[in-house]
């Protein structure tokens, strides 16, 4: 067999820097204060500009707005990055109704279940516009029971203005259109017990949380073996994601986002989950033993998870041909497009994991070569004494 991609006893695991934890609270209230369902991102790319400039980090925008910034290490390529995503589910109108409400479809996957009751704001041409997400059937006092039994579905679903309007020529005349994007308010809340709740913790939480990690590693002046890149995406919501912002010296990539909490999932709100699948596929084996060990080391409180109706924007990369090694690490999430919760424990968590994983050097050294021969390529034990030996090697290298 051989040998594995050991961490050299001149190549320790680094340590995990402290996060400045007001920061990051801070710049997920701002964040989670703007609308960006998919395809409506560009004043949270803005907010997201601001505080890249703020710690002084250079940073360039694809025409749609995805993000790459860039932390320079020892080595510019090939390089490293992870990826957050600007973007959130949220709806459009897709019809006027005769009564003056709106019918609405989703930007993303989610539940009209989650849909009903929400907070929006209507952004139309002509201005911002109020509302409610109401059930078509959504007074007891008018249908009782019927409330109760009313199917869920988009179908089953229109958005109340909070405007004089009874009909659709009072919309058409206000400036509603068809194709006009719906924000759905977060409303978020941080409870003296840790808990963050409020919708689009999914994936706000994770830009502070990078945002947080990148601040920690700016202010201390740590070194990088390999340049890293910071990027914030703006259609993963979509399935889109990093196909667009990724460059070919990008051998590794680690995403961020949320991990399930829920009867079957591994994941809990107060750890780190390091995911070892998703519907897309098994994510890199050696760039998640780098993850790991780096967790176990700097004594991170962590879950391993495997989530079956999941995709990620380390798909999205893949799917776009880039040959990367990929995973994914993510803040536990209760409740996961929907009324969200996670806790400022996980928070933490990940970005010390990810001050680490910047620190750390690339998981497989041959990667150096985008093409090269078999010297060098690692392999991942099969039989009984391969796991020893593996074991071994790498309980001397740490």
């Amino acid at each position: 067999m051989a040998e594995p991609n050991r961490k050299t006893a001149e190549r320790p695991l680094p340590e995990a820097l402290d996060i400045d934890m007001d920061y990051l609270r801070r710049v997920m209230l701002r964040l989670l204060e703007h609308h960006s369902p998919t395809g409506y991102t560009d004043q949270v790319v803005h907010v997201v500009v601001e505080e890249l400039n703020a710690l002084g980090i250079e940073h360039e925008l694809t025409r749609r707005g995805a993000i790459r910034a860039s932390l320079q290490g020892s080595r510019r390529a090939p390089d490293r990055a992870i990826v957050a995503h600007l973007d959130t589910i949220g709806a459009m109108v897709c019809g006027l109704k005769p009564n003056g409400r709106l019918a609405v479809t989703p930007i993303g996957t989610w539940s009209a279940r989650f849909a009903e009751g929400a907070d929006v704001t209507v952004l139309t041409e002509e201005g911002a516009r109020s509302g409610t997400i109401l059930p078509l059937k959504s007074s007891g006092h008018a249908f009782d029971t019927e409330v109760d039994s009313q199917p869920v579905s988009w179908d089953n679903v229109e958005l109340r203005l909070d405007e004089l309007v009874h009909d659709r020529e009072g919309l058409e005349a206000m400036g509603v259109a068809i194709g006009d994007f719906v924000g759905v308010h977060s409303n978020p809340t941080i409870t003296d017990s840790g808990f963050v709740k409020g919708r689009h913790l999914d994936d706000k939480a994770g830009v502070a949380v990078l945002l947080a990690a990148c601040k920690a590693v700016v202010e201390t002046g740590a070194r990088l073996p390999v340049d890293c890149h910071p990027l914030f995406t703006i259609s993963e919501e979509v399935g889109v994601g990093a196909s667009g912002v990724l460059h070919q010296d990008v051998a590794e990539l680690v995403a961020i986002d949320t991990a399930p909490q829920a009867p079957g999932q591994a994941s809990i709100e107060t750890s780190v989950t390091i995911s070892m699948k998703d519907s897309s596929g098994p994510f890199d084996w050696h760039l998640n033993r780098l993850l790991l060990g780096l967790a176990r080391e700097n004594a991170i409180d962590h879950v391993r998870d495997v989530f079956r109706f999941y995709r990620c924007d380390a798909a999205a990369a893949l799917e776009a041909g880039n040959d990367i090694r990929v995973s994914l690490v993510c803040f536990g999430t209760d409740a996961t497009h929907g009324y969200e919760r996670t806790h400022l424990s996980s928070l933490e968590g990940l970005a010390k994991l990810l001050t680490a994983y910047m620190q750390s050097y690339p998981a497989v050294e041959r990667d150096t070569q985008q093409l090269g021969p078999p010297k060098g390529f690692p392999s991942q034990p099969e039989e009984e004494a391969d796991f020893h030996a593996f074991q071994k090697a790498e309980r001397a290298a740490e």
